[in-house]
């Protein structure tokens, strides 16, 4: 393995660390309603735990509410059930076919509880990065003891693997502020 192989394979490993953290951000409830906080959700569909989005369509019917259509006439109240089960704190409300989920007001105290929440993913995200900078930096020290590279190319290649941290960790600042705005606003 060169220096440039480390540095693509960091890169990328710290770009998947990013999505992973977005994706977590996508399952903590804000005021608002967004469909993608449902992806979690397991519902038991002929003896098989499936996720929510192949059974039912979900869609936003408006900022506080969303719906979901189950695809077979059977599977409302087993969707229903997984909804009321999840940790989400939701209480949908069956219409005929079509299964509404209202997202109840959060108080200025749940807020600054899922702030914390948010940072808490951040800082995880965070170190999850940083592990994957030690984890070049070895991998290069480990070319030079082996002499396959120079102390001038580790010294480069170190500078380099911190610029790309630096990147990621502003850029899940970005990501915690983004969020922390959007749970606080009422």
């Amino acid at each position: 393995m060169t220096i440039a192989d480390i540095k693509t394979t960091t890169q990328a490993k710290m770009d998947q660390s990013i999505a992973a953290f977005k994706n977590n951000l996508t399952k903590i409830r804000t005021g608002r309603a967004n469909p993608a906080l449902l992806d979690s959700v397991l519902v038991d569909y002929y003896g098989s735990s499936v996720p929510l989005s192949q059974v039912a369509n979900v869609a936003l019917i408006d900022s506080r509410t969303i719906s979901v259509q189950p695809w077979e006439k059977g599977m409302g109240a087993k969707i229903e059930k997984a909804i009321r089960e999840s940790d989400l704190g939701l209480n949908p409300a069956s219409m005929g076919d079509l299964i509404r989920v209202p997202m109840p007001a959060m108080s200025e105290e749940r807020r600054k509880e899922m702030t914390k929440l948010v940072r808490n993913e951040g800082e995880s995200a965070k170190i999850a990065v940083r592990n994957l900078r030690r984890d070049a930096n070895e991998s290069v020290k480990k070319l030079v003891k082996d002499k396959l590279a120079s102390e001038d190319d580790q010294k480069r290649a170190e500078a380099d693997v911190q610029k790309v941290t630096d990147k990621h960790i502003t850029e899940i600042d970005h990501l915690i502020a983004g969020k922390e705005q959007e749970i606080m606003a009422v």
